[in-house]
C-alpha cells in the first residue's frame, strides 16, 4: 500500500520534549513533516517545536499528560483540527522508578503503568479513531528491549512495557483484520542515551545509568522515521537489544545467570554519580530540556544495526541466536 510521503505526514508524537521523542520530531522536521508534539513540560516542548522548524517541517506543541484520556483525546482533536488529519502517531512518553519490589510504592508503581502502558493503550485509540474514516494511517508504539526480557531493579517499568507489547500484538491483529490500511508497529529499542536516567525516580542511592552498552537517540529515531514510511511488524533497535532477545528466546535461564552473576544485573544499573533527589514521575521536569543525556562516552549510533534488525529481521535473528548460541556452550563448558 502506498504511504503518503513524509513532506506531507501528519506525525503526532508523545514525549516529545526529551530524549527519543525530541530526536524524533527534529528528524519528521528535517523531511518537511507536520509535527505535533506532545509532553508534559511546556518550556522543553516550546524548544523542541523551534527545533522541528528549524529543521524544516512545521509544528505544533500541545501539552499533554498521556496519562488521562482525555488530554490524549483532545491532543488528537488539536492535531486533525489544526492540519487535517493524522498520518502517523508515535507513542513514546514514559517514566523511570529505580529500586526493588520491597522498595517502590504501590503509588509509584501505579504512575509507571499509567504513564508508560496507559498512556500507549490511550493514544493508540485516539490515534485509531482518527485514522479510521480515512482508512490508512501508521501507529508506532515505543517499548523496549525490557519488554520481552526483564531486568532487576525496573520491575514496574518492565511490567508496562511487556503490557505495551501484548498491547500492540492484539491490536495489530485487528487491524489487519478489519482495517488493513492501519498499520502498527512496536519498536524496541537498546539502552539509549537521554535524559530518562536522570529524570528517574532512583531507590539506588546513586542516578541509576542505562545498561551498556548504550546507543544515541538518533538511531532510534531513524527506526521510527523509516517505520512511518514503510512499517514492518516490530523493528529492534541496537545490537544489544537483538542479542537480550534471541538469548532469551534461546535459554531464559542462561540469561538469569548471566544477569546474576556477580550481581550484574543490578551493579550495571548503578552509576558513580549522586542522585540530586529530583524526578518527572508525577510532576514535569523543569527547564528547556534536552535530547542527549549524559552517557554518550563512546555511545555508538548504530544505524547499519538497526536497518538490519528492520529490513532482514530474520537474518538478524539467526545471527543474533548464532553468537547467543556460542556463549551458551562456552559458559557450558566452562562448568566442567
Amino acid at each position: 500500500m502506498r504511504r503518503t510521503p513524509l513532506h506531507e505526514q501528519t506525525v503526532v508524537i508523545t514525549g516529545a520534549s526529551s530524549g527519543i521523542g525530541r530526536q524524533t520530531a527534529a528528524h519528521f522536521g528535517h523531511f518537511g513533516a507536520r509535527v505535533v508534539l506532545a509532553a508534559r513540560n511546556p518550556e522543553a516542548l516550546a524548544v523542541a517545536a523551534r527545533e522541528v522548524e528549524d529543521a524544516g517541517g512545521t509544528a505544533l506543541a500541545v501539552p499533554t499528560d498521556v496519562s488521562d484520556w482525555e488530554q490524549v483525546a483532545a491532543l488528537a482533536d488539536a492535531a486533525e483540527r489544526e492540519f487535517g488529519r493524522i498520518d502517523t502517531w508515535v507513542n513514546n512518553a514514559g517514566v523511570a522508578l529505580y529500586g526493588t519490589i520491597a522498595q517502590v510504592t504501590p503509588e509509584e508503581i501505579r504512575r509507571v503503568i499509567e504513564v508508560n502502558l496507559l498512556g500507549e493503550m490511550y493514544g493508540t485509540k485516539a490515534a485509531f479513531t482518527h485514522m479510521r474514516p480515512y482508512g490508512e494511517g501508521v501507529i508506532i508504539n515505543v517499548s523496549s528491549a525490557l519488554a520481552r526480557r526483564s531486568v532487576p531493579l525496573q520491575s514496574a517499568y518492565c511490567a508496562a512495557k511487556h503490557g505495551v507489547s501484548g498491547f500492540s500484538e492484539s491490536v495489530r491483529l485487528e487491524l489487519k483484520r478489519h482495517h488493513p490500511g492501519i498499520s502498527l508497529v512496536e519498536i524496541m529499542p537498546a539502552s539509549i542515551n537521554t535524559p530518562l536516567f536522570a529524570h528517574a525516580r532512583s531507590r539506588l542511592g546513586a542516578m541509576p545509568m542505562p545498561i551498556p552498552p548504550i546507543y544515541e537517540p538518533e538511531m532510534v529515531a531513524r527506526a521510527i522515521v523509516r517505520a512511518a514510511e514503510r512499517p514492518p511488524r516490530e523493528a529492534v533497535a541496537g545490537r544489544s537489544a537483538r542479542l537480550l532477545l534471541n538469548g532469551q528466546t534461546l535459554s531464559a535461564r542462561l540469561v538469569d545467570r548471566y544477569l546474576l552473576f556477580a550481581g550484574k544485573g543490578e551493579r550495571d544499573q548503578h552509576s558513580r554519580r549522586p542522585d540530586d533527589g529530583t524526578d518527572n514521575l508525577f510532576a514535569p521536569s523543569a527547564g528547556p530540556g534536552s535530547t542527549h543525556g549524559d552517557w554518550n562516552d563512546g555511545a555508538p549510533n548504530g544505524t547499519a544495526t538497526t536497518r538490519l534488525a528492520v529490513s532482514r529481521p530474520a537474518r538478524t535473528a539467526a545471527l543474533a541466536a548464532a553468537v547467543m548460541g556460542g556463549g551458551a556452550l562456552l559458559l557450558r563448558r566452562g562448568r566442567h
